[in-house]
């Protein structure tokens, strides 16, 4: 299985693989909301189809409205380049009553890595 329990600020959150990332967007399910948290620039070298873009260092602006941009209710997977600033909002949607939140192990750099090399990778 690689969902694993993972802390962060003592929130716990699951992890996925990149894997598991790829079963998911092939799933096209409505049910899912995928998130990248990465900075703008960083979306023009290297992206994946289907996201939420919430930059997590623009946080102040759009956390006001997150009610808005993301449904409590439905799976929420968030991606960045390493999986570290993911962690963190995954931390950051616990905190605010979220419930079903999935970082995913190794960001977008790992996705390349294991399992679609046609998205670039970038320092």
């Amino acid at each position: 299985m690689d969902r694993c329990a993972c802390t962060l600020l003592s929130m716990p959150y699951q992890e996925i693989s990149v894997a598991e990332l790829q079963r998911k967007l092939a799933s096209q399910a409505e049910s899912i909301q995928f998130v990248d948290v990465r900075e703008p620039e960083e979306l023009e070298q290297s992206r994946l189809d289907g996201f939420i873009h919430l930059p997590l260092s623009q946080a102040q602006e759009w956390s006001v409205r997150l009610g808005e941009l993301l449904d409590p209710q439905k799976e929420i997977v968030v991606l960045c380049h390493h999986g570290m600033r993911s962690a963190d909002l995954c931390s950051f949607l616990l905190r605010r009553g979220y419930e079903n939140v999935k970082n995913v192990q190794g960001g977008i750099h790992a996705y390349s890595l294991y399992v679609d090399p046609s998205v670039p990778r970038y320092l």
